[in-house]
């Protein structure tokens, strides 16, 4: 297998979700990567949305790097499917790992661990310690509340819009991919073992 193209971090629900839209998303997203010679950097997970974009990644002919800790892979949730899976000892660990085999980053609908990593990614982001683009799926208006939140934080001058602006938000995969992977064409060296 030749070398991907570009490597898309996507962080993302352990659960399938409520909707078929979000497994859809999940699929068409695995898909995409694959279609377009990329690689999936992800949690290692087989269960809910994580298992999908990796089996839809691999199905379409991409690479797929999962990075877990060892207390997950011991409660048999590791997708040994993948082309590479890395066993870490701490979550902090496969974090990091995951950032720096990645060029870009997206979130997909999940729950507190996927909040916690796009946040994170995005706080590094504002830090200096990578230049990666770093996007969110808003798939059937799943992150709607979210954004209002943001904006509140904006207005009561917690926040700024130049952070805002450092996270791209759409919910049409063919436009939001590619302006993601276009955009880490030109991101510098990343300091992620500064942190």
């Amino acid at each position: 297998m030749s070398a991907p193209s570009f490597s898309l971090c996507v962080y993302c629900g352990s659960r399938p979700g409520g909707s078929p839209a979000f497994l859809e998303a999940a699929r068409q997203v695995g898909e995409w990567i694959g279609r377009h010679g990329g690689q999936l950097v992800y949690g290692g997970g087989r269960n809910g949305l994580m298992g999908v974009v990796a089996d839809s990644t691999l199905k379409a002919g991409g690479r797929v790097v999962g990075i877990i800790p060892k207390a997950l892979v011991e409660k048999e949730w590791a997708h040994n499917g993948c082309t590479e899976l890395h066993v870490v000892d701490t979550m902090h660990e496969r974090k990091r790992l995951m950032a720096e085999h990645a060029h870009a980053f997206l979130a997909l609908p999940g729950g507190i661990g996927t909040f916690e990593e796009f946040f994170e990614v995005w706080t590094w982001r504002q830090l200096g310690y990578h230049d990666k683009p770093v996007g969110l799926l808003n798939v059937g208006g799943y992150y709607e509340g979210l954004m209002a939140f943001l904006r509140t934080a904006v207005q009561a001058q917690f926040m700024n819009d130049w952070q805002m602006d450092l996270i791209r938000v759409g919910a049409d995969i063919e436009r939001l991919l590619p302006a993601l992977i276009e955009a880490a064409g030109t991101a510098p060296q990343p300091r992620l073992d500064e942190l």
